[in-house]
């Protein structure tokens, strides 16, 4: 099977880094926002250069979309690389104070700073980033306590830059979710694309869920509680092999779509995204032997 191309489109991404450009000079602290179940993939690649040398946290988001197990091991995987990302599910609000706690504590560092320069403290003034759809909306919200900023789970439904006020400690800016020009990775923009994370994105919605068959058929824990065979055989009520991705999807499609196997990728695509095959990590750190 051909590997689809993901690509998407220049203008929109310009226009979205302009944006960003102007506000970052007004920052403190960028809280880099992931997806879970694609943690690696989902870091953007520019970031570096746009931020440079600002503190930042990394933030996990959906952690409750994959297995405690995979968690552990990107724990572990973390420690060796001193990093110590705050885990997060926006949605259901598990692991907002202790983002709160690590954006606070930046804080609290620059207005020390600020002190010894004969300056008033001030709110801490925080840019949430990352890839479209990767949730950094719902954790606003969550943060805040209320419905501050448009949620969905889709990507683009932010739009424009907006600062959000939390009390007196911290002012959030919400940005859109930016896309590299390009990603010289098609592999990390197949992931995107099967959790939809990317998007303004062109692709074909059968390639990528075959490429997703693929991956289910041969994940085992810890990217998975047990083996996902026999889940997508009582989910879906048939026998055929999703190692067979375009055979599956066809047998799928007869039963459940009239045929149609351009409807049944966009089924199969929207359960895996909505978390109705279960806790699933498309991405798992190979440890260290003293990991």
């Amino acid at each position: 099977m051909v590997s689809p191309s993901i690509q998407w489109y220049p203008g929109h991404v310009a226009r979205a880094e302009r944006q960003l450009r102007r506000q970052l000079d007004r920052v403190d602290l960028v809280l880099e926002v992931c997806d879970a179940r694609i943690l690696l993939a989902s870091r953007h690649p520019s970031l570096e250069r746009w931020v440079g040398n600002k503190p930042r946290v990394l933030v996990v988001n959906r952690r409750d979309m994959v297995p405690a197990a995979a968690r552990s091991c990107w724990r572990r995987w973390f420690q060796q690389q001193g990093e110590d990302p705050v885990w997060c599910d926006g949605r259901g609000g598990g692991g907002s104070k202790a983002l709160l706690l690590a954006t606070v504590d930046a804080g609290a560092a620059l207005n020390a700073r600020r002190q010894r320069r004969g300056l008033r403290p001030r709110p801490v003034r925080a840019l949430m980033l990352g890839f479209p759809n990767v949730g950094k909306s719902a954790l606003i919200n969550r943060l805040v306590g209320r419905r501050a900023v448009a949620s969905e789970r889709r990507a683009g439904v932010t739009r424009s830059l907006q600062w959000v006020r939390m009390g007196g400690q911290v002012d959030l800016l919400d940005a859109p979710g930016i896309l590299p020009p390009r990603l010289q990775d098609q592999r990390a923009a197949l992931l995107l694309a099967i959790c939809d994370d990317i998007g303004q994105a062109a692709y074909d919605h059968e390639p990528v869920a075959q490429v997703l068959l693929q991956h289910l058929a041969n994940l085992a824990p810890p990217h998975v509680d047990q083996p996902l065979t026999g889940l997508l055989a009582s989910r879906y009520d048939i026998t055929a092999d999703p190692r067979l991705p375009h055979r599956w999807l066809q047998v799928a499609a007869d039963g459940h779509t009239s045929g149609c196997t351009a409807r049944m990728a966009r089924r199969l695509l929207d359960d895996f995204r909505k978390g109705h095959l279960g806790a699933i990590a498309l991405q798992v750190p190979q440890l260290s032997p003293q990991g």
